[in-house]
């Protein structure tokens, strides 16, 4: 029997109590008999993986600025992304990596791939994403349609890519924001794909029906919420997380997809054909 992949898990909720931790546990549970989890408390308590004692990486969504750091973390986690781009340039057996949200962010600046800005408000809630050509093809999605569902929250956005330094990574945009005809803004950047083992997304893909459901009922989170938006949308928005093919199926879909892939590819790498 071979040997389980190890997964580093960077947590970005700077000691935040949160939902999207629960669900990426539960999605890479449902891998239990391939793979083993390690998780690093990132923006709290400087915790780094070690880049060549694993083969997976999952970077979290988390809260605040993503200009901003402490000298310390941000130092620690844009030297890991160097070592394992580097390192995929040169070795055969490869490094995988998934960025979501706030870590997706991170990434895009260190890489200087598009600009990293404020929103003019913020975006939250069930939305729609747009597969651009490149993510017709790309293997992130497959199983979803287009447009798909997602769980949106974010305070800063990625536009203006640089197509200098897309070219020059090879990297794609797989996915856009929603078009929004009555405002003049550029449509957001809400997937990269920044190499062949490197990837991230704007929205959460890990958000589950129950856990985001729940977060939404509470009082605090409501009012918020219809303060921003009004009744009719919370009430929208409450209707579109229990719907089947809303966030359930990017939940059941897209982590998988990543996992499923890398998986493969990783054992192939090794000689062990799967």
């Amino acid at each position: 029997m071979e040997a389980k992949i190890k997964v580093a898990l960077l947590d970005m909720y700077n000691g935040k109590v949160n939902q999207g931790m629960r669900c990426i546990h539960d999605i890479v549970g449902r891998f239990e008999n391939q793979l083993t989890l390690d998780v690093f408390d990132v923006r709290l308590k400087h915790e780094m993986p070690n880049f060549e004692d694993y083969n997976l990486f999952i970077s979290s969504g988390g809260p605040g600025n993503p200009l901003e750091g402490d000298g310390v973390w941000e130092v620690m986690f844009e030297k890991l992304l160097d070592d394992i781009y580097k390192w995929n340039q040169i070795n055969k057996n490869k490094k995988y990596m998934l960025f979501i949200c706030h870590s997706f962010q991170l990434a895009v600046k260190h890489f200087g791939l598009a600009a990293v800005n404020k929103r003019k408000s913020t975006s939250f809630g069930v939305m729609t994403i747009h597969k651009t050509e490149e993510g017709m093809e790309d293997p992130l999605f497959r199983g979803l349609d287009n447009p798909f569902w997602a769980i949106d929250s974010r305070d800063y956005q990625v536009v203006k890519p640089s197509k200098k330094k897309f070219k020059e990574m090879g990297a794609k945009v797989i996915a856009l924001e929603k078009m929004r005809n009555h405002l003049e803004y550029e449509r957001a950047l809400m997937g990269i794909r920044f190499s062949d083992e490197m990837v991230g997304t704007q929205f959460h893909p890990e958000a589950d029906p129950v856990g985001f459901f729940s977060h939404l009922k509470k009082p605090e989170v409501r009012e918020e919420i219809i303060a921003l938006k009004g009744k009719a949308k919370y009430l929208m928005m409450l209707e579109h997380v229990v719907e089947e093919h809303t966030i359930y199926k990017t939940n059941e879909t897209l982590i998988p997809n990543f996992l499923r892939r890398s998986i493969r590819k990783i054992r192939e790498q090794e000689g062990i054909f799967v």
